[in-house]
């Protein structure tokens, strides 16, 4: 069992580690090709059916390239498709979900305290909620609402934040916010794979067999494309909102996940506004920080929406450690809800070493991991994940008020 727990850990390494890989491929070449579509110059005397042209230097070399709406009068004899990175990168980001999520269902994906279902109930639900949203998109792009580019955004941006609260209601606030990435980013590969490739290999075989294309094809792929762009940097964010427990693991989650898709449009704004040489939007960036400012705040003071009253509730022998700078009942409360994995020697079944070689067993290490507890256990409720050892918001008030009137406050 325990060369298991190893050799499953080391899988989760290595399919993470490739799905950074071709993230990192597909987004890099993705935000080339918009970049280099919108600062295209249109001049005098460019080839029959040339839309533009942008010349470039990098490398010590000069790069001349021209963009043609449909196609150019001949085939060419090498075409590079550029498709792979998005496949690679859908496949691996699925295969990480199952190995860390699927895997590891009763730990990550499950709280039982949000849903209480099993396992394989959960499991499905995620399927099936990343094929029916695919489904819904795909739909609506090809309904009327779809020849209205920016109005079809704005619908979408309304099922993704239903997307949002919907998530939060079946799972942890970590899988939550993976699923939300992963449901749109679902979106964005089949796009590539059921859309703009198929459309394009339709123009490359009207090209080679005499046949003068059809421009509706590009017109389809350009506006996926487009959804494409600026649904990016929000997967980006939530494939790393793991690491962050104050966004994902707190009362008003779903809502910081919808103000996170407005963050992604104001920045892709600013950079597609500079790339097409029509000023610089600095406005955006203002905008950005306002609602970052906003979802800070939401993560931290959610108390004066839901009405709850600030004082902490404390038994009298807690306030009376808390006031006098000791931790016996704090000691208590992670030695019986946290030891369980960081340890030694974890007894939880599947784990072989403690996550991020934390171990709470001693009071010196109870008291070097203060601020982790404070945030994790305290101000969120990312651990223990799923809430699996029933971490009460008793205990977890105190863990705050032991960390902020006797670590913090020192």
């Amino acid at each position: 069992m325990y060369e298991y727990a190893i050799a499953w850990e080391w899988l989760n390494f290595a399919v993470r580690w490739l799905h950074v890989i071709t993230a990192i491929a597909w987004i890099g070449s993705s935000f080339y090709f918009i970049a280099l579509d919108l600062g295209l110059v249109k001049r005098p005397g460019l080839p029959v059916g040339a839309y533009g042209e942008e010349w470039q230097v990098h490398g010590g070399g000069f790069y001349h390239i021209q963009k043609y709406l449909v196609a150019p009068a001949s085939m060419p004899e090498h075409l590079t498709w550029f498709k792979w990175e998005s496949y690679a990168t859908w496949l691996s980001g699925f295969a990480l979900l199952a190995v860390v999520y699927y895997g590891g269902a009763d730990l990550f994906l499950i709280d039982r305290t949000v849903l209480d279902i099993e396992p394989w109930q959960a499991i499905g639900l995620s399927l099936a909620s990343l094929a029916v949203g695919w489904i819904l998109y795909d739909l609506l792009c090809k309904s009327p609402l779809g020849r209205n580019t920016w109005g079809l955004m704005a619908f979408l941006y309304v099922v993704l934040i239903a997307m949002a609260w919907g998530y939060t209601q079946v799972f942890t606030g970590r899988a939550a916010f993976l699923h939300l990435g992963a449901f749109t980013a679902t979106i964005m590969s089949a796009n590539v794979f059921f859309i703009i490739i198929p459309n394009q290999k339709i123009v490359v075989a009207d090209l080679i067999a005499g046949r003068t294309p059809d421009p509706q094809y590009g017109v389809i792929a350009k506006q996926r494309s487009l959804h494409n762009n600026y649904l990016t940097l929000p997967v980006i964010f939530f494939m790393l909102s793991n690491h962050y427990p104050l966004a994902f693991a707190t009362e008003f989650n779903w809502i910081i996940a919808a103000l996170v898709f407005l963050m992604g449009v104001t920045i892709r704004h600013w950079f597609n506004t500079t790339h097409a040489r029509k000023g610089k939007p600095t406005w955006t960036w203002l905008v950005t920080v306002l609602i970052f400012i906003v979802i800070m705040w939401l993560s931290t003071v959610p108390k004066v929406l839901t009405g709850e009253e600030e004082q902490v509730s404390l038994s009298q022998r807690e306030q009376t450690f808390v006031a006098n700078g000791h931790f016996e009942a704090v000691r208590d409360v992670v030695q019986g809800r946290c030891s369980m994995c960081h340890a030694a020697e974890p007894v939880w079944e599947g784990i072989a070493r403690a996550p991020k070689n934390v171990k709470l067993e001693t009071d010196g290490e109870i008291a070097a991991h203060a601020r982790e507890i404070y945030l994790q256990a305290g101000r969120s409720h990312a651990m223990p994940p799923g809430n699996i050892t029933d971490l009460s918001p008793e205990e977890r008030k105190l863990l705050v008020a032991w960390y902020e009137t006797t670590v913090e406050g020192k």
